[in-house]
């Protein structure tokens, strides 16, 4: 039995779709973060602290939840995912270039920050342009829909990884990130 209905998705107006479509790009680019951690291998920490890099991270992205949370209750929502998309494509621009640990931690600090920064805003943003009679579709198809576009992007990551080295790939999540923010920008976000 197929529980997505078509009926309801139908009922779902443009605003939200242009969320969809936002956080799907959105993932594309924030592939696992298990690259992360093969990132801080290849630049030669020690595998008894690779660990820690997971813990920096979330860390970080905990402790900017809250303040960032707070903050996109009094500013447009799609600025402050704009300013995430910019901090992400700097991290992966960051994480590009480290040669080093203090180089990779910068890195993994932004990479914490623009999870502060977009997680809960995108969950905000289904809120905010799905009707409370059809929330639950709204959360539940955005959900499916940035599962498989996490699948798809770290399976495209791991490509790139292997084919190209693990700077390009990281490259290429920023250029994912900037082809999101473009992609919001270009949408008319008035009904």
């Amino acid at each position: 039995v197929n529980p997505i209905r078509r009926a309801a998705l139908a009922r779902l107006d443009r605003a939200y779709w242009r969320v969809v479509v936002v956080g799907a790009v959105f993932t594309l680019a924030r592939f696992s973060e298990a690259f992360l951690v093969l990132r801080a291998q290849q630049v030669g920490i020690a595998a008894s602290w690779v660990p820690l890099v997971m813990v920096a991270m979330n860390v970080v992205y905990a402790a900017s939840a809250y303040p960032f949370g707070k903050l996109s209750d009094t500013v447009v929502h799609r600025r402050l995912l704009a300013l995430g998309l910019l901090v992400l494509v700097v991290s992966d621009l960051v994480l590009a270039a480290a040669d080093g640990w203090p180089v990779l931690l910068v890195g993994v600090a932004l990479w914490g920050v623009h999870m502060g920064m977009t997680q809960g805003l995108l969950a905000a943003m289904v809120a905010d342009t799905a009707p409370a009679v059809l929330r639950g579709t709204a959360y539940g198809f955005f959900n499916l829909l940035s599962g498989v576009a996490m699948l798809v992007s770290s399976a495209i990551a791991g490509l790139l990884w292997d084919g190209f080295g693990s700077a390009f790939t990281f490259y290429a999540g920023a250029g994912f990130a900037t082809l999101a923010l473009l992609v919001m920008l270009g949408f008319r976000w008035r009904a």
